[in-house]
């Protein structure tokens, strides 16, 4: 599918309240809304939105679309290494169904290559924090997009809709019980396991993925399981391999296939990233339509054949719905 123009199928920035879902069982995010039911079951909108910076910017047409067939296809990845997850099934191509659970307050961030353009970004830290990110400390002497002797774990804090994500390192999160001893260390194998995964299909596919968070949670019996997203262009970074030597050698910034895309063409409009101002100012009709089509070409790359929008044979409040149907 190509892109030239803005769809008319653009998921736009809100979704109408359900009256069939009481109202405290509504939540809103920044990219997704969701709905919980007292089977168990929530259903997830991934809306079109984009965030960066800890911000919305705007709308990317087709991300959400995009998003949840890229989760779905990562979902069944994880089967395959026995780590569970919350997804259930997917009724309309930007809803899914999955497994309520009491969702940690930490993202597990996995990082390969020194990166990033954020306030809690391996690169960021290794400038201004004396090479130290979440307690552990980086070599001297590397470059931008270089890659780390070895992969890391760095968590941050949830800041929620409207706040700031924060690294933290693993002894503050257990000595202060943000998350036990015991789940940490669960959280900590499942990440590290689905990131040497997740780095062998991309290289079967010509990327490289270079970092990605993790969120998960807490079934009602106590079960830790995968939730929210994975292995997206917007929760990932992903590099094109063939390109990465020559782009280093260049001093360029690698050819990616992911929202870094989005943050760098803002920052070179001009954004500070130690600023309170929202960047959406920043966000232009051009970085909208080369991001959607960044996001369509992963898609194809991932799920094997061009994105094919056809009308849903259901609608979203509907698919919605379904999850009472779920168990």
């Amino acid at each position: 599918m190509t892109i030239e123009s803005e769809p008319e199928t653009s998921l736009d920035r809100t979704i109408d309240k359900l009256p069939e879902v009481p109202q405290a069982r509504q939540f809103s995010g920044k990219v997704r809304e969701s709905y919980s039911f007292e089977n168990g079951t929530r259903a997830i909108v991934v809306t079109d939105r984009i965030s960066a910076f800890d911000y919305v910017l705007g709308t990317i047409p087709l991300k959400g679309h995009v998003l949840n067939a890229i989760s779905q296809f990562w979902f069944s990845e994880l089967q395959k290494i026995g780590v569970p997850s919350h997804h259930l099934v997917s009724p309309h191509p930007n809803v899914s169904i999955n497994t309520e659970v009491d969702v940690l307050p930490i993202e597990f961030v996995v990082r390969s290559y020194l990166t990033g353009s954020t306030v809690t970004s391996s690169w960021y830290a290794y400038q201004n924090n004396n090479r130290t990110i979440c307690g552990i400390e980086m070599p001297e002497g590397m470059r931008k997009n270089e890659k780390l002797p070895a992969v890391i774990l760095t968590p941050t804090t949830k800041a929620g809709k409207d706040g700031r994500d924060e690294n933290i390192s693993r002894y503050d999160i257990i000595s202060n019980n943000i998350v036990s001893r015991d789940v940490y260390d669960k959280a900590e194998e499942y990440a590290l396991k689905m990131f040497g995964h997740g780095q062998k299909v991309a290289a079967e596919k010509g990327l490289i993925l270079v970092d990605t968070k993790y969120e998960m949670g807490l079934t009602k019996e106590g079960e830790l399981i995968v939730a929210d997203e994975v292995h997206t262009p917007d929760s990932s970074r992903y590099w094109i391999a063939e390109t990465y030597e020559t782009r280093m050698e260049e001093m360029c910034e690698p050819d990616s296939l992911d929202k870094e895309f989005v943050r760098n063409m803002i920052v070179d409009a001009g954004y500070d990233v130690n600023s309170t101002e929202n960047p959406g100012k920043y966000m232009s009709d051009e970085i909208r339509l080369a991001a959607c089509r960044k996001y369509l070409q992963l898609y194809e790359i991932f799920l094997g054949h061009p994105l094919t929008y056809a009308e849903p044979e259901i609608s979203i409040k509907d698919a919605i719905l379904s999850a009472k149907d779920q168990s």
